[in-house]
């Protein structure tokens, strides 16, 4: 920011609120959009398919640390040239679009410099591994004029729009004073290195793997399963709650708490984790309402959902339904299931933005409030106290 004494929350709105976006490239009805993906991963494999299904992509370009996980990506993309430093691929002048689904400790990098090279980028939640990070994210794609669609798809999903159209946007709720969220039982967090792994492969780069960490020897579960370890990612907190916290954000209108409350640990799973198995964190918001999210990832509990209560009655929603739950012993509950792909209606929105130069339903701003809320949530259980937030300057205020 080139003026210190203008907030952080006024410098970001006042950006977003900027001319229509420019671009070098205009697409026309038949143009294909070039891309390269960075992280060829199980996600980045996946959300690489959903833009081949999307239509008008063309995957010219892969790169990873761990010649295994691009040659699995090669299976879709045969002809996309592959590359071991995401530099290398985002120095490629016919690639438009930057997918990056790459460890959260590679996020920020990776991301600023894809937009500083002037390519759109779509790149997977949490936005950021730091609190600080997001305002310089959001500000090389302001500045670049890129678009930066980050993947919390449920700001897509067709149910969700249709919920919140129905239910929050006409107040049928009544004055919401508590969102309550979970996520128990998500195996992912449980992964175990393959005993392909226990060795490291002479094709997989694990100082390039750690980047900006301390170094430490190989570690096939810290590579395999980094999410359990808060150097690499903020666990269930930031994979999980972020999608969440989004949800509650986009419903409320309202996406910087004004507190955070958290408590937790590692009371189950005694693996050498450093992210919490178990976890409950409670915010607070200026418009006088709470969000919770509680998660455990020990056996005996699953389900994740959003529920928003009201004077007047209660929404409840996940991937696949929502549930309107007016006040009364009798009433009636409307139910609706999804119709439609959540992912692949994210991909959607975004190429379209790609053409349009519109921001996406997923902008990096929003990416950066809804991690931005998780990681206060991290901070106060790893400090073990109560973190007061100036949502206007978007600062933490001293203990």
């Amino acid at each position: 920011m080139s003026n210190p004494d203008v907030p952080r929350r006024a410098f970001l709105r006042g950006v977003t609120a900027a001319t229509a976006l420019s671009y070098s490239r205009v697409f026309g009805a038949n143009d294909r959009v070039q891309l390269g993906l960075i992280g060829c991963g199980e996600r980045g494999r996946s959300d690489m398919g959903k833009f081949i299904k999307a239509g008008n992509t063309d995957v010219v370009a892969l790169c990873d640390i761990y010649g295994a996980q691009t040659d699995r990506a090669k299976q879709d993309a045969a002809n996309a040239r592959s590359f071991t430093d995401h530099r290398a691929l985002l120095a490629l002048k016919d690639v438009d679009v930057a997918l990056i689904a790459v460890p959260d400790h590679w996020h920020a990098a990776t991301a600023t410099d894809a937009l500083n090279a002037g390519k759109d980028v779509y790149v997977e939640k949490p936005l950021t591994l730091k609190i600080e990070e997001g305002p310089i994210i959001v500000k090389a794609a302001r500045l670049n004029n890129r678009i930066c669609q980050v993947g919390m798809q449920q700001r897509s999903g067709k149910h969700y729009l249709e919920a919140k159209q129905l239910y929050m946007d006409t107040g049928k709720l009544g004055k919401i004073t508590l969102a309550r969220t979970w996520w128990h039982g998500n195996s992912y967090h449980l992964r175990k290195a393959p005993a392909s792994l226990q060795t490291q492969p002479a094709n997989l780069d694990w100082a390039h793997f750690l980047g900006p960490l301390k170094w430490r020897d190989w570690d096939p579960q810290q590579y395999w399963n980094w999410r359990a370890y808060l150097d690499f990612g903020g666990g269930q907190v930031t994979d999980l709650f972020t999608h969440w916290i989004d949800v509650v954000h986009m419903f409320m209108g309202q996406d910087n708490p004004i507190s955070a409350a958290a408590a937790g640990g590692v009371y189950h799973y005694k693996d050498g984790r450093t992210a919490p198995d178990t976890i409950n964190v409670l915010l607070e918001y200026p418009s006088q309402f709470t969000a919770t999210f509680e998660a455990t990832l020990a056996p005996g509990v699953t389900g994740a959902a959003v529920e928003l209560c009201g004077t007047q009655g209660r929404l409840w929603i996940d991937r696949s339904r929502y549930e309107f739950h007016p006040l009364g012993r009798n009433a009636q509950a409307t139910v609706v299931q999804a119709s439609s792909d959540l992912d692949l209606d994210h991909v959607q929105n975004f190429l379209e933005c790609v053409r349009s130069r519109q921001l996406p339903n997923g902008d990096v701003l929003i990416g950066h409030r809804s991690a931005q809320a998780s990681h206060l949530g991290n901070l106060s259980y790893v400090q073990k106290r109560r973190i007061d937030f100036d949502p206007v300057r978007e600062e933490i205020l001293p203990f």
